[in-house]
């Protein structure tokens, strides 16, 4: 039976408070999800759902129904469509969903030999963040992580930029680089080299002349000044971005697709490449 929420009580400011406040969020230990895909995509990859809030005075769509029978566990609220909008931040949403945070844990992203990451350093805008990690999904990547003093991943901006590829993606917020070069040396250890590469303008080598098929940690720095000097001492290698045009650089998620596409398009290439070859040079013998 869901509980019923008419007025701005307790509860629904708490809730409220979740959509523009990160310490509350950080110490509730959740955040506001909204939105058929982005939800759909959080109980598809077993993110706990604490809460199913839903429009009191309309109908249930099949999609929601589905959803709070398949979900049991998560408390039912039934809510006045006008406070339910507030929540949702448009008229029109069907359901809300409260979901636990996950842990700030570098071990949710998995390593392997074909390994590929991003760090941002120091986001200034959650949709920004949102849209890398949405970058991130779409061409393979095992994690994005957020280094500094930065935007949130989990601000509404930046879960509804990645349009739900951040429950899909590891995404983890940390201090500063040291806690992801500790992570990096552990792997390193474990047998996976990974390398680190910084995105830069002044670069010493274009993109697509740098070898991204290894296992890989993308840095990608500031939305204005870019990469900071320790991450700039702590990279393996730096590399540009070929552009013309009057543009002197990208903006970050842009810059952070560009590679990542890059890296994509290789690491597809790569298996092929050698047995294509073969295969020609037996042709022509």
């Amino acid at each position: 039976m869901a509980t019923r929420i008419g007025n701005r009580n307790a509860r629904f400011q708490v809730w409220q408070a979740l959509l523009t406040n990160r310490t509350k969020r950080q110490r509730a230990g959740e955040f506001l999800v909204q939105g058929v895909r982005p939800i759909s995509l959080a109980a598809e990859h077993g993110w706990v759902l604490r809460a199913l809030i839903h429009d009191a005075d309309r109908p249930l769509s099949r999609w929601a129904r589905d959803l709070l029978q398949t979900h049991p566990t998560a408390e039912r609220v039934s809510m006045a469509p006008e406070l339910l909008a507030d929540l949702s931040e448009k008229d029109e949403a069907e359901v809300v969903a409260v979901v636990e945070l996950p842990p700030d844990d570098l071990h949710r992203i998995k390593v392997g030999p074909e390994f590929l990451g991003v760090v941002f350093d120091r986001a200034t805008t959650p949709g920004n963040i949102g849209s890398i990690i949405r970058s991130a999904d779409a061409f393979g990547a095992d994690g994005v992580i957020v280094t500094g003093h930065a935007a949130d991943a989990y601000d509404p901006k930046s879960v509804r930029a990645s349009t739900g590829s951040i429950f899909a993606v590891p995404a983890v917020r940390v201090p500063s680089q040291r806690e992801v070069m500790e992570w990096v040396e552990e792997q390193r250890t474990g047998g996976v080299p990974i390398v680190v590469v910084g995105t830069d303008e002044h670069g010493t080598m274009d993109v697509f002349d740098f070898d991204l098929t290894q296992p890989t940690l993308l840095l990608i720095g500031n939305e204005t000044t870019g990469l900071s000097a320790a991450w700039r001492e702590l990279a393996d290698h730096l590399v540009r971005i070929p552009m013309t045009g009057a543009a002197s650089s990208l903006n970050a998620a842009n810059a952070a697709t560009a590679v990542l596409y890059e890296a994509s398009r290789q690491r597809i290439q790569a298996p092929r490449t050698k047995p294509d070859l073969e295969q020609q040079l037996g042709t022509v013998n």
